[in-house]
């Protein structure tokens, strides 16, 4: 097995493409990857003969078209234009993915599927999220080059000639946090959630099939050049049990895997690959996977920490991080550090539709989780000591002995937040914060991104605070949170009525063009179609099922507490899902109010549904705790 292809590596030529593949037989189909709006990667199987025989048509875009109506670009490809052309992308690395439950008889090797990174053109328009993030790359490539002309020496980055700088390279990463649980079998959340308080799992030794498959995933991931950097135990799960057979039952744990950084849009195309290699490879050991941001509400959610960097080349070839300040002792950042993170935080209310497009995401966001709730920083309290706030959005991370390492972490994100979209409006609304900051020294700048709320700042908002060495979970309350660095959107919808909200906010990560408002277009309404269909689809249902099982308690001893709180259920369970000719319940007023497109209205019962549910699990819980 040694002797697979794994990789063939950016920028190969055709001619090497075409011996690489034709050396390996067992490579049996292509596949064309592209990535619509909600994030969804194509996978089909093209046997590898048409490739080799129609090389320059793929290249071109001509050898495959697909239905555009089929994935999400609504407002785009609809059912009367919907062709859609795929030209593969060259530029990045390409993946041999191999079933290694069907291996080919002539060459006793696994069938392997060469998956090749594409763009989606419709009308000659490429209207797909990783060409969103090439061409937003490109845009803030051009600026930043002219600004490092017009402004050869940045405050705290005197070293770096701007005159010299020849290149702006984007480095990015994603830490991949997941569930694993045996199939079909129910968690039980009370006992995980006192694990979780205890701090039983985190760092956690990996026992049986769990440690199998994640050291085969580590050791896999290495085979095509992630440069894995760690597995772990996350903070959430219980320890498995043993039957008679010596077979691991009721695993559920919360995993972690950490790889190497890379160019953005390699590093984005990096993730969609671990994951599949991370599901196949525990679905061969018999557990399931889940990448939900929030796969069991009372439990730790799975984030993705996204980690945002840039550096230049000058003429002589030297790679500088343009974040880290020449005297790391003296100042937290360079200014271009301080115009980037001042920027993303600034716009950050159009940035955040694409950070959590779901209401699983949202769960996720809440207080008591180690999850971002507020647009707020942390720099550390000194720049010669380095600290890691993680009760902040976006923090700043350092090692005063290494420049190369700094960089910022955004911790809103989650597996399966369109990390293309994300940081194609990161990058914009960093280089609007670098324009600003350019023409300031760094001690003007971290008086600025430290300013109180209510005093007026040259960038800033003057209403708001940005930074915060506290913890925001426990030195703040809910009104001083939500005054000092803004209130979070509640539900999907009111997360994606802040393009409409902060049309100023919108235009920065719009200026590129490749982010227009097209595009936008298409991200909102695939996001409000799935809010709306797995509110009414899925999640009424389903608290619908809650109301239901929530019954009274036949008993021979039953006190005025038992009488006084089942009324209180009986009550809430007629609130919820009793209708009557003159008056509806909560749940029919939801589903009229999506059903009618009045999301407003549905947007606020949406946020009454849950708090309702969550009150009475709560009473039933103490109700039948109290039953004998």
């Amino acid at each position: 097995m040694d002797d697979l292809l794994y990789v063939i590596p950016a920028n190969s030529s055709k001619e090497d493409v075409l011996k690489q593949v034709k050396a390996h037989p067992e490579i049996k189909f292509v596949s064309l990857v592209g990535v619509d709006m909600a994030g969804n990667d194509t996978d089909e199987k093209i046997p590898v003969r048409i490739f080799l025989k129609d090389i320059d048509e793929f290249y071109a875009g001509t050898a495959v078209q697909t239905d555009g109506s089929s994935v999400v670009l609504p407002g785009i490809a609809t059912l009367n234009n919907a062709k859609v052309d795929m030209p593969v992308d060259p530029s990045v690395n390409w993946f041999v993915d191999y079933n290694m439950e069907y291996y080919d008889e002539e060459t006793e090797k696994p069938v392997g599927t060469l998956r090749i990174p594409s763009f989606l053109i419709h009308e000659g328009k490429r209207v797909d999220s990783r060409a969103v993030l090439a061409d937003t790359l490109s845009y803030v490539k051009k600026n930043l080059l002219q600004l490092f002309k017009e402004n050869p020496k940045m405050s705290g980055l005197e070293s770096v000639n701007g005159s010299d700088v020849t290149d702006i390279q984007f480095t990015s990463a994603t830490e991949l946090e997941f569930w694993v649980k045996t199939p079909l079998e129910d968690a039980a959340i009370e006992e995980m959630s006192a694990s979780q308080v205890l701090q039983e799992q985190y760092w956690e030794r990996l026992h049986g099939v769990v440690r199998t498959a994640m050291e085969t995933c580590l050791l896999e991931l290495d085979k095509y050049g992630f440069k894995v950097e760690m597995g772990h135990k996350e903070v959430g799960g219980l320890k498995a049990q043993i039957d008679e057979s010596g077979h691991m039952t009721h695993v559920c744990e919360q995993l972690e895997i950490d790889w190497r950084f890379a160019d953005a849009l390699q590093a984005a195309d990096n993730e969609i690959f671990v994951r599949s290699v991370v599901k196949e490879t525990f679905r061969s050991v018999g557990l399931e996977v889940s990448f939900k941001a929030k796969p069991m509400i009372g439990l730790a959610g799975n984030g993705e920490h996204t980690h945002i960097g840039m550096a230049a080349v000058t003429k002589d070839g030297k790679m500088h991080n343009l974040f880290t300040a020449d005297d790391p002792k003296k100042d937290f950042m360079s200014a271009v550090g301080y115009g980037a993170i001042m920027g993303m935080l600034k716009n950050y209310e159009t940035i955040n539709p694409f950070v959590s497009a779901t209401n699983d995401s949202l769960n996720r966001l809440k207080p008591g989780f180690e999850a971002p709730i507020c647009v707020v920083t942390s720099l550390g309290h000194k720049p010669d000591q380095p600290s890691r706030n993680r009760t902040i959005l976006a923090g700043l991370i350092r090692d005063l002995s290494n420049p190369y390492a700094t960089r910022f972490e955004l911790r809103a994100c989650n597996p399966y937040t369109n990390t293309y979209l994300v940081l194609a409006a990161i990058y914009s609304a960093c280089l609007d914060g670098i324009k600003a900051a350019v023409k300031h020294t760094t001690a003007e700048l971290v008086a600025e991104i430290s300013k109180d709320a209510g005093e007026e700042g040259f960038y800033l908002e003057k209403d708001r605070a940005y930074r915060s060495e506290n913890n925001v979970f426990e030195d703040y309350t809910d009104e001083e949170r939500n005054r000092l660095f803004g209130a979070p959107p509640a539900t999907v919808w009111e997360n994606m009525q802040n393009f409409e909200n902060y049309p100023e906010k919108k235009s920065v990560i719009t200026a590129g063009g490749a982010l227009d408002d097209q595009i936008i277009s298409a991200f909102r309404d695939g996001a409000l179609l799935r809010w709306k269909t797995e509110l009414i689809s899925r999640i009424i249902p389903e608290n619908r099922d809650i109301v239901r099982a929530a019954k009274e308690i036949r008993s021979d001893f039953v006190t005025d507490q038992d009488s006084y709180n089942w009324n209180k259920i009986s009550g809430i369970r007629s609130y919820l899902a009793k209708d009557s000719i003159d008056e509806k319940s909560l749940f029919t007023l939801l589903t009229n109010a999506l059903n009618e497109g009045d999301y407003a209205t549905a947007s606020g019962l949406q946020v009454e549904m849950y708090d309702k549910v969550e009150e009475l699990k709560a009473l039933y819980d103490a109700y039948s705790k109290n039953m004998i």
